[in-house]
């Protein structure tokens, strides 16, 4: 099984299942003598931890991370940075029903189809709980873009039908809405699911990042976020309301502000030919609804025969909050990638 790498200097490689012993990681590339805040690292954990809330899973995880290697005294030592987080509430009898069943939406065929085995314990490597390595290796990239004054900032943009003010980074008010969160409450009761959207900018970038023609700085930011588990849209700047637009509306014109070259809009979201252009870059990803349900569902088993699937388990009713430390963890390490060339030494 390939593609479990991602980076080309900076490279993450991850591991481990849902009801494995753990899962971790082994970050290599990351540069020498960087001074390491742990208690941030963990914090970033603890953003996407279950339990946290009604529409999460009731999973109990502390998600307590371990640092096997590449550290001294608190500084980096260029050596790989291997990580891991122990699977301490494992259930893995909560998946005994799906064995020989496929649920409807979820990679159970198509790893079975592809593999010829599958790992039913919570989908196995298919499970989001993979992206715990992400968020650990996104807070070190986190780090690392800090030295730069780099930021990248995500919040809900949607939660199902619901939207918050385009303006507005305050994601805290949009889940906490009364209607919202009764939205929730009845998804819940209902055994059903839901999706959304997460908006993200990534500021303090310089000019120059991106390597034309096939390792885009929007490209390599696409593939990260569409191999996130449940993601099924992307599109930066303008995205797909560009289309509707004329050219003269949506042309950046360049100003001279205080001796530096800056774009009056930024409707190319910080990337033009790939390149970045020291503007703000901004993206959104959409999210699709969860796709096991704790309700009955009609399916088919492994022998082709048509069965009726209870929901069992320990599931989000909508993923999008839990998933905001991932999309940032992703877009740090592309950002952070791509920053080991001729830029990072010029700044």
């Amino acid at each position: 099984m390939s593609g479990n790498s991602f980076g080309k200097a900076l490279v993450l490689t991850t591991f481990g299942e849902s009801h494995g012993e753990a899962v971790g990681g082994v970050l290599d590339g990351f540069p020498s003598n960087i001074e390491i805040d742990l208690p941030f690292i963990q914090s970033e954990l603890n953003r996407r931890r279950p339990g946290l809330d009604f529409f999460s899973s009731p999973r109990k995880e502390e998600d307590t991370l371990q640092i096997l290697s590449g550290l001294y005294e608190g500084k980096t030592t260029g050596a790989p940075i291997a990580f891991l987080v122990f699977n301490r509430d494992q259930k893995p009898s909560d998946y005994d029903h799906i064995s020989a069943a496929y649920r409807p939406s979820h990679a159970d065929f198509t790893w079975q189809m592809k593999y010829g085995i599958r790992d039913p314990r919570g989908g196995g490597r298919s499970s989001a709980r993979e992206t715990i390595a992400r968020v650990a290796g996104g807070a070190f990239a986190k780090i690392l873009l800090g030295k730069k004054n780099i930021r990248v900032h995500a919040w809900i943009s949607q939660i199902g039908p619901f939207q918050l003010a385009v303006d507005s980074a305050d994601s805290q008010n949009l889940i906490n809405d009364p209607s919202i969160l009764d939205f929730l409450q009845q998804l819940k009761a209902e055994g059903d699911t839901t999706g959304g959207i997460i908006s993200c900018t990534i500021t303090g970038v310089p000019a120059g990042l991106g390597e034309p023609v096939f390792d885009k700085l929007q490209a390599d930011l696409a593939k990260a976020m569409l191999s996130i588990n449940a993601v099924k849209g992307f599109d930066y700047g303008s995205g797909f309301s560009g289309a509707a637009m004329k050219g003269s509306d949506h042309n950046d014109l360049f100003v001279n502000q205080d001796g530096h070259i800056r774009t009056r809009t930024n409707h190319s979201g910080g990337i033009q030919g790939g390149i970045t252009n020291g503007e703000a870059i901004c993206f959104r990803v959409a999210f699709k609804p969860v796709s096991t349900l704790m309700k009955e569902q009609e399916t088919l088993n492994i022998s082709g025969e048509a069965v009726t699937l209870e929901g069992k388990g320990r599931h989000d009713v909508c993923v999008v909050p839990r998933a905001l430390p991932v999309v940032e963890a992703m877009a740090a390490l592309v950002i952070a990638d791509h920053s080991f060339g001729s830029c990072w030494e010029r700044q």
